[in-house]
């Protein structure tokens, strides 16, 4: 089993936070007014960036497995609150862009599904708790 440890530390009077892990430069969190000065990524953001960077690099090594060329790959990744405490995403939606001269949708689908059963860890810890869907486009 591998550890990870962040370090994370209040700044300000407010609510901004600075992180780290290993030695990577920080990064700012902060919540939006009254709360907070909103200069910083909120928590919730950072969970969507989470997901989309995890199923997208994962996405994109299992279509490249496949003999795939993938020029680029973005992720929107979109998420809705719930209204009441604690207000975790209720649904997160997955939007990819694909560039890719040989790609077909049927690899496309097959990367998702492999994504969502066995790649992505951060996929896997909020599936059960979170709706989360998908949707691709794939560019010539």
């Amino acid at each position: 089993m591998s550890a990870l440890e962040a370090n994370v530390t209040l700044v300000n009077d407010r609510m901004q936070f600075r992180g780290a892990l290993r030695d990577n430069p920080p990064i700012t969190m902060d919540y939006i007014p009254p709360l907070g000065d909103g200069d910083g990524y909120m928590p919730m953001e950072l969970v969507l960036m989470s997901l989309g960077t995890c199923s997208g690099s994962s996405v994109a090594a299992l279509l490249r497995r496949m003999g795939r060329t993938v020029s680029a790959l973005d992720v929107r990744a979109s998420g809705v609150r719930r209204e009441q405490h604690p207000t975790s995403f209720e649904t997160i939606a997955l939007d990819f862009t694909l560039t890719s001269p040989d790609a077909t949708e049927e690899d496309m689908g097959k990367a998702l599904k492999l994504s969502e059963d066995s790649i992505c860890p951060v996929w896997d810890m909020l599936k059960g708790r979170v709706t989360i869907t998908t949707g691709f486009d794939i560019i010539r």
